[in-house]
């Protein structure tokens, strides 16, 4: 099977909610790109495969598929890809419980994805970098990101848009 066969199969696999069955299909697309030296679809079979295995409870191993692939990205000046990365990233080490250096890279996301003009992901990582500043117990600072969030939507909802204004007293 090629390689874009198996990815398309593994994001029907991921929609059905069959995450282990979406993680081996990415891994297998993966290996392919990788023989094949495609490394760009390489790295984004491996953030697919990231996401999947997130999804199956696999934190460490989303972490370990993930890592590196923001070099790839890097590389070749994808700043949207880029920020993925780093956001997959961030997401399995928030589930591993590594919060700071979590929050450290959902806060790197946040900045490439307003270099790719991507304010829906940017909004959706700095909601991610505020809930988990709530959780470790800086308020402020969370409120803050939470307020950051919603400027940085291309669209906020009426919602976003008044939780944004009590926000604006916590200091």
């Amino acid at each position: 099977m090629e390689p874009s066969q198996l990815d398309a199969k593994g994001k029907q696999a991921f929609a059905k909610k069959n995450f282990d069955e979406a993680a081996e299909y990415f891994r297998q697309a993966a290996e392919e790109y990788t023989l094949g030296r495609a490394g760009l679809s390489a790295a984004e079979s491996r953030n697919n495969l990231s996401v999947a295995l997130l999804q199956a409870g696999k934190a460490r191993e989303a972490l370990d598929a993930a890592l590196g692939t923001d070099a790839v990205f890097a590389g070749a000046n994808d700043d949207k890809r880029h920020g993925m990365a780093l956001g997959n990233q961030a997401a399995a080490l928030e589930a591993l419980g590594q919060s700071d250096e979590a929050i450290a890279l959902y806060e790197r996301s946040a900045e490439l994805f307003k270099q790719a003009g991507e304010g829906d992901l940017r909004a959706m990582v700095l909601k991610s970098s505020a809930a988990l500043k709530l959780k470790t117990g800086r308020i402020s600072e969370s409120a803050f990101k939470m307020i950051g969030s919603v400027d940085a939507k291309d669209n906020p909802t009426f919602f976003e848009r008044v939780m944004k204004f009590f926000l604006r007293f916590i200091k």
